[in-house]
């Protein structure tokens, strides 16, 4: 299956915490880092997701948002550090890649985000995505 998701990256889960209707999904990438998927629970059976399931997060590029350092406060846990490859702007948004342990995010945001946080190639930024912007498929 053909996907425009492009963010796509391999891990392992190594939790899943059932609620009523929704399942917390811990997962530790092929970086290292540890991220959070908030899916459902008919997903969560359907994919047949357990301890040690292989799976790819799947995040769309204009769920990243970029930090230029790690953000505490905030309520958004999934924070994975890595470096500007490349940035492509155009008149009001910009494509921004970063490598990151064991793969590459992009990051949709807009031109001036761009500028006022002086993203170029070498950068050291920090991706940030919300648990409920993270989908699983099975690797």
């Amino acid at each position: 299956m053909s996907l425009s998701i492009r963010n796509q990256i391999h891990g392992t889960v190594t939790a899943a915490v059932p609620g009523e209707v929704m399942a917390a999904v811990k997962v530790r990438l092929d970086g290292g880092q540890d991220v959070t998927a908030a899916i459902t629970l008919e997903a969560v059976k359907e994919l047949g997701i357990a301890e040690g399931s292989a799976v790819r997060i799947l995040v769309k590029s204009t769920e990243v948002a970029l930090s230029t350092g790690p953000v505490e406060g905030l309520s958004i846990r999934n924070q994975i550090p890595g470096t500007v490859t490349e940035v492509t702007t155009g008149a009001a948004m910009a494509s921004v890649k970063v490598n990151v342990a064991g793969g590459e995010l992009t990051a949709a945001i807009t031109k001036d985000a761009v500028t006022d946080l002086a993203l170029a190639a070498g950068s050291s930024v920090v991706a940030l995505i919300k648990s409920t912007e993270i989908s699983l498929a099975n690797a």
